[in-house]
């Protein structure tokens, strides 16, 4: 019998609870500085998660804790921008997880 696989687990900046990977947006501070949503998990840089929910990327603003886990301030626009990018980049998650669970 084969032994069951792990589901690595990370923890929402916004409401620190411990989630599947897959459920959760990646916000990445490439080598560059240039900071942007990573949908797959796989661009270079450091990361952070989020849940995809306006209200905890609310939260990280508010409390910076994404300054602090990214290591550098972060502009107003840069949050504007991964506002704006958020319901895009939820409905790709939702369609990749719902997909891998048909399989």
């Amino acid at each position: 019998m084969p032994k069951p696989r792990k589901i690595p687990q990370r923890q929402c900046l916004g409401c620190r609870e411990h989630k599947a990977k897959r459920e959760l947006l990646r916000i990445v501070r490439s080598p560059e500085g240039e900071i942007t949503l990573d949908g797959r998990g796989k661009k270079p840089g450091r990361g952070a998660y989020v849940c995809p929910d306006a209200g905890c990327l609310k939260k990280v603003r508010r409390s910076h804790a994404l300054e602090r886990a990214l290591n550098c301030a972060i502009p107003d626009a840069v949050y504007e921008q991964l506002e704006a990018q958020l319901p895009a980049e939820t409905k790709a998650l939702t369609e990749s997880v719902s997909s891998e669970d048909d399989a």
